[in-house]
């Protein structure tokens, strides 16, 4: 295995990983609200593990948010765009679900263009298409993506990971959907997510499903996290997108 570098694409610092000497398949993984840009690199030595030969193909990609969280007394924490946390917990305990699917976060906008045009420099680096990256995230970031993949860019990606994502954006994302037809999705939700409750894992899923994408859904009796089940069935997708010897 290649060890750690970092790199800038576009405008964003990330940290990659090399599965192999020579990649072509890139991994974007973007990580969620609060956290450092490094949070979900040990994702990718277990993917690589599990993998084995079959990680060779693979240059996984964490980019960090551009947004700085110091100011609110988290020194290493990123994000996508703001979020106001005390506004996001009253509408959960209070239920109001349907307003929290349809809400457009602002900043989103910004926060799309910016992947979009790292995603642009790694295709290039890369020598690939869309069609052939795989994408997506946690949290935040899985909203992030799902809209990317959605509205962001020229042709949907070949897998997209939604680890502990929501529904959001509803109005613009449902006449959307059907793009992810032909797109591997893996969804994830733990049952037990007062972050971002379950319920609203299930919306994001049954609006793909109601599009005609077909979704494999994983949820666990667990909290706002991402489990083993989850990594595990992502090693055996991103295997099966590696081309026959």
């Amino acid at each position: 295995m290649t060890e750690a570098s970092r790199q800038t694409y576009g405008q964003l610092d990330c940290v990659v990983i090399d599965g192999g000497p020579a990649p072509s398949i890139p991994v974007v993984i973007c990580h969620g609200y609060g956290a450092p840009g490094e949070d979900l690199v040990p994702f990718a030595p277990h993917w690589i593990e599990l993998l084995g030969d079959a990680a060779a193909p693979f240059r996984f990609i964490f980019p960090a948010a551009p947004h700085s969280l110091a100011d609110l007394g988290m020194p290493a924490g990123r994000a996508w765009w703001p979020i106001n946390m005390q506004q996001l917990m009253e509408q959960v305990a209070a239920g109001h679900f349907t307003e929290l699917h349809q809400h457009e976060p602002p900043g989103i906008a910004d926060a799309r263009a910016l992947l979009v045009e790292a995603i642009t420099a790694i295709l290039e680096a890369l020598d690939a298409s869309p069609s052939q990256m795989v994408l997506g995230g946690f949290s935040q970031g899985a909203m992030l993506t799902m809209d990317t993949a959605l509205r962001g860019l020229a042709a949907p990606p070949a897998m997209l990971l939604q680890m502990s994502g929501m529904l959001v954006c509803q109005p613009n994302w449902e006449p959307q959907a059907a793009k992810l037809r032909a797109t591997r999705v893996i969804q994830s939700h733990g049952r037990q997510d007062f972050i971002l409750p379950f319920a609203s894992g299930e919306a994001l899923r049954d609006m793909l499903i109601a599009a005609g994408v077909d979704v494999e859904f994983l949820p666990f009796d667990g909290p706002h996290t991402v489990n083993l089940e989850m990594l595990g069935q992502v090693a055996v997708a991103l295997r099966e997108l590696v081309p026959p010897q």
